[in-house]
């Protein structure tokens, strides 16, 4: 285990920049030679994206190939005999790579609903076999669910999300500087295995970032979605679902549910927005379309690099709350909560008013081209 501080320190941000030059080097020889990489077989090369321009689908595989590298990393830190077997991170490494292979599948033969649902539900079993789970009740039946739901929620979240440049990229580092923080504070030298994966992840994604900023020259596709989506969701698991008063005699406390809702209030405020619109017109919420508050902002004609900046701010806006929460600067009350929750609720109306403005003035101009 590393104990010294500042050793801590210098090796992770030498492993970030290795990180991100690995992962800028993977996508730039892909990039190189498979821009047909991701596109569908049998001539399917359709893409569900704000841009109709086809690209290749290769992030995920620069994102996975990073985290085998953290992996190894980890392998060669010294470590106490009680550590050489980690469940909770065998748990991490089985589950994201089950979610990459799931990803891979769909980019090359858009695999059947069915058949991904069972593999995401496998996902968040073999998570919960490795105690990789949410509790926030006694009852195991309870917190079996929330934590099946957590995950499989989280995988498609982040797969919708993804619609338009750099957004899925940007928010997912956004999430592991939180995770990364709270670690950073809370307990860094117990938990160097997971800042060194986290790292690493983080590092994968700005390596990325330079060829999926607007303009992009590649995505990450559902390889990197489906991976993106169990990390998060696992990794959120052990640092942020935790946070609770110890004993307590409630049946749920819902300061659980603060702490996750402010780290991953963009994923939550786009997903319950296209879920809700989607059923309302009696439309699946599986199936893709333009009409996330990505695209909304956009057709109000802010254009797509300020629409990630927007997203950006949003979500690094909410994380200094939350760590007041974590660190108890802000009192866990009543009051505290209720706050929480109107802060949630003040964005998501926000979102829905530009939503809005977004969808009328977008109609109005499809009006305005069928006249002419």
């Amino acid at each position: 285990m590393i104990e010294n501080k500042q050793y801590l320190i210098a090796f992770l941000v030498l492993f970030f920049l290795i990180s991100t030059f690995f992962s800028f080097l993977i996508n730039w020889l892909f990039l190189k030679f498979s821009f047909n990489l991701g596109a569908k077989n049998e001539g399917e090369t359709v893409q569900m994206r704000w841009s109709g321009n086809v690209k290749p689908a290769i992030g995920g595989i620069s994102f996975f190939i990073v985290f085998l590298i953290s992996i190894s990393v980890i392998g060669t830190l010294p470590r106490q005999a009680d550590q050489l077997l980690d469940k909770h991170l065998i748990g991490i490494i089985a589950s994201t790579s089950l979610g990459f292979l799931l990803g891979l599948a769909d980019d090359a033969y858009n695999t059947n609903p069915l058949a991904k649902f069972i593999i995401q539900l496998s996902c968040a079993f073999i998570l919960i076999i490795s105690d990789v789970s949410i509790h926030i009740t006694s009852i195991p039946s309870v917190d079996f669910i929330v934590t099946i739901v957590w995950v499989i929620g989280l995988m498609n979240s982040i797969n919708m999300l993804d619609n338009m440049d750099a957004i899925t990229t940007t928010i997912s580092m956004s999430i592991i500087i939180g995770l990364l923080t709270v670690l950073a504070i809370t307990s860094p030298y117990t938990n160097a295995f997971y800042l060194v994966m986290l790292v690493g992840v983080l590092g994968a994604l700005a390596g990325f970032l330079y060829f999926n900023w607007h303009p992009s020259k590649v995505i990450m596709g559902d390889t990197g979605s489906q991976f993106l989506g169990v990390f998060l969701a696992s990794t959120s698991i052990l640092f942020f679902w935790n946070f609770k008063d110890q004993p307590s005699g409630a049946i749920i406390q819902i300061r659980q549910f603060i702490v996750p809702m402010l780290f991953f209030i963009v994923p939550l405020i786009d997903t319950i927005t296209v879920t809700f619109r989607r059923v309302m017109r009696k439309q699946s919420p599986f199936v893709g379309g333009k009409d996330h508050i990505t695209h909304h902002l956009a057709y109000l004609g802010i254009p797509d690099k300020m629409v990630a900046a927007i997203l950006i701010f949003t979500s690094l806006a909410s994380l200094p709350l939350a760590l007041l929460l974590i660190l108890n600067i802000i009192e866990w009350n009543t009051l505290t909560t209720l706050a929480a929750f109107a802060y949630f609720a003040f964005i998501f109306i926000l979102f829905q008013v530009l939503y809005a403005f977004g969808k009328k003035r977008h109609e109005a101009a499809l009006k305005l081209k069928a006249a002419s």
